[in-house]
């Protein structure tokens, strides 16, 4: 698999992430719950479900650094180990990060959203120039 493999299978991942939280919408507030439009006097949702989407608002927003970086290595012709590497890395630990986000535990989520990170600043470093 390529980077731009990766990228895929995480948009997909990414993308997959709200039915755990929708399931205890439906549980709590009901099937119009779910389809009406929010309203401050809704019911709120388990803790669990508010981390998970709390960790998938999370997952889309790193979404936007991270796709640009794998494309723009990609069409540079720069998409070799490192940003193969960091690919594979991004995806594991986005996966890790929305389930300990939401299970609730907080160092394992930082340890994750950090290696999240440091994959997209190694491909950054290989778009620049500083790594090869």
């Amino acid at each position: 698999m390529t980077a731009i493999h990766w990228l895929a299978a995480t948009c997909l991942l990414t993308a997959l992430f709200w039915p755990a939280y929708v399931s205890n919408r439906l549980a709590v507030r009901g099937f119009w719950g779910v389809v009406g439009n929010p309203d401050p006097a809704d019911k709120p949702l388990a803790a669990w479900a508010q981390r998970a989407r709390a960790a998938h608002a999370n997952a889309v927003e790193n979404l936007v650094v991270f796709a640009p970086l794998v494309l723009a290595a990609e069409v540079l012709g720069l998409g070799g180990g490192i940003t193969l590497a960091a690919s594979v890395v991004y995806f594991v630990a986005r996966l890790v990060h929305f389930v300990v986000y939401t299970a609730g535990l907080p160092i394992v989520r930082t340890l994750a959203f950090t290696a999240a990170w440091l994959a997209q600043a190694a491909i950054a470093l290989v778009i620049l120039g500083v790594v090869a």
